[in-house]
């Protein structure tokens, strides 16, 4: 699929898939369902990125960069409320040094949000996809993300590892994002010393994207 020209285009497409299971995608796009999702986390994402024409990857950039405008899935629980936190990007260091350089900023300016059905209660194969969501960032909502990022990427400079846990931010937290905390990294502590660390990840709490449904 060849990357959407214009927001109509990539509106059309996400529109032309709500109501489709997993399964009738998968078929779709000729692409087999993973037996172990705990391995393959991501297999819907990449789903979704090939039916829409995403042409990213896995770059620091927004997934239709031509539109400036990221994809996410917003899994859903029965009572149709976001199921957990939404990943955004990984925390890497060097950080940048202003909000609108970072690449927090450059995911979350514009979102194309994609629900999808996250109840444990249906076969994986039988949820479906909801109906999609163009979102931008309004002043307001700026304002209290970018205080949150100058906070969490003050402590993560400083190596505030020991004060740096999920409870910190409003709307954004940081949490550990790697395979499993055998998973390790360098870093340096607020005592200059090297030390290894979780590699960590910038994520969007769910009371901000109950703001996105609503």
């Amino acid at each position: 699929m060849l990357p959407p020209k214009t927001e109509q285009e990539l509106l059309q497409r996400a529109n032309e898939l709500a109501g489709k299971t997993f399964f009738n995608l998968s078929k779709e796009l000729h692409k087999k369902i993973p037996d172990n999702l705990l391995t393959e986390k991501g297999w819907l994402g990449q789903l979704l990125e090939l039916a829409l024409g995403a042409s990213a990857g896995s770059k620091p950039e927004p997934d239709f960069k031509e539109l400036g405008i990221e994809l996410k899935t917003l899994p859903l629980n029965a009572q149709h409320q976001p199921k957990g936190s939404t990943f955004v990007c990984t925390a890497s260091l060097p950080c940048a040094t202003e909000w609108q350089q970072s690449n927090v900023y450059q995911k979350l300016k514009c979102i194309l949000w994609i629900p999808i059905e996250a109840d444990p209660n249906i076969p994986f194969a039988e949820r479906r996809i909801g109906a999609p969501i163009l979102w931008r960032l309004t002043t307001v909502q700026e304002k209290i993300l970018k205080q949150d990022w100058e906070e969490l990427t003050e402590m993560l400079t400083l190596g505030d590892y020991q004060n740096l846990t999920a409870r910190v931010g409003t709307y954004l937290q940081m949490r550990p994002k790697a395979a499993n905390s055998k998973v390790l990294r360098e870093s340096i502590n607020r005592e200059s010393e090297k030390q290894l660390i979780v590699p960590r990840g910038f994520y969007l709490r769910p009371h901000f994207t109950k703001q996105v449904l609503r």
